[in-house]
C-alpha cells in the first residue's frame, strides 16, 4: 500500500484523484493565445502571444479557467514571431526563459545602458535574477516557442525599464 509522506494542502485533500487530475493537467489545445497579456505587447517590436499553463492571474493577468492554480511559480509558453521580443524589464523574483523551438536573443542590461546579449537555441535557457534588467528578441527568420517561468505564484507586473511603459504597466488589465 502506498503512503503519502507529505501532507496535501487543505484545498486539495478533499478532492478525488479524478478532480485533482482535471484541475492540475494543462493541455495546449485548451489554451488561447493572449496577444495582449502585457502592456508592451501592444507595441510593434514587442508583440508576442502568451499561453498560460500555471498561474491564472499570476501577475495580475486575466484569469483563465483552463490554467492550473499557481503555488510557488508560474509557467507559460510564449510564441515570438521573427523581429519581435519584449521590452527591457525587471521582476522581484527570478524569471526563466527556456527555448523550446527556434533561436532567441536574450539580453541583460545595467542602468548605464550597457547590454550583454546571447543567442539561445533549442533546449537552452537563461535564469534572470531578481532586479536584473533583461529581455529577449527574436532576431531569426523563424518563430520561437519558449517556456517562461516566474518564481512566485502571483508575481508583480513587470517593472519596465522604460519610464512610459512602467507608468502604463497595468493598462492591459483594463481590457475586459
Amino acid at each position: 500500500m502506498a503512503k503519502a509522506r507529505h501532507a496535501m494542502p487543505s484545498e486539495i485533500a478533499a478532492l478525488s484523484l479524478d478532480e485533482i487530475a482535471k484541475r492540475y493537467i494543462g493541455r495546449f489545445r485548451d489554451k488561447r493565445a493572449d496577444w495582449e497579456a502585457f502592456e508592451d505587447a501592444k507595441i510593434e517590436g514587442y508583440r508576442r502571444a502568451q499561453h498560460r499553463f500555471i498561474g491564472a492571474g499570476g501577475s495580475g493577468k486575466h484569469d483563465d479557467p483552463n490554467t492550473i492554480p499557481a503555488r510557488g511559480f508560474t509557467l507559460s509558453i510564449v510564441y515570438v514571431s521573427p523581429g519581435q521580443g519584449n521590452a527591457a524589464h525587471t521582476h522581484e523574483v527570478e524569471e526563466v526563459f527556456f527555448v523550446l523551438q527556434g533561436y532567441l536573443t536574450v539580453f541583460l542590461e545595467d542602468e548605464d545602458g550597457r547590454r550583454v546579449s546571447r543567442t539561445l537555441g533549442q533546449w537552452e535557457c537563461i535564469a534572470c535574477p531578481p532586479g536584473v534588467i533583461h529581455g529577449f528578441q527574436n532576431d531569426s527568420l523563424e518563430p520561437v516557442y519558449m517556456q517562461v517561468m516566474l518564481g512566485r505564484g502571483r508575481p508583480e507586473a513587470m517593472g519596465y525599464a522604460d519610464d512610459d511603459l512602467f507608468r502604463r504597466r497595468d493598462a492591459h488589465l483594463d481590457r475586459r
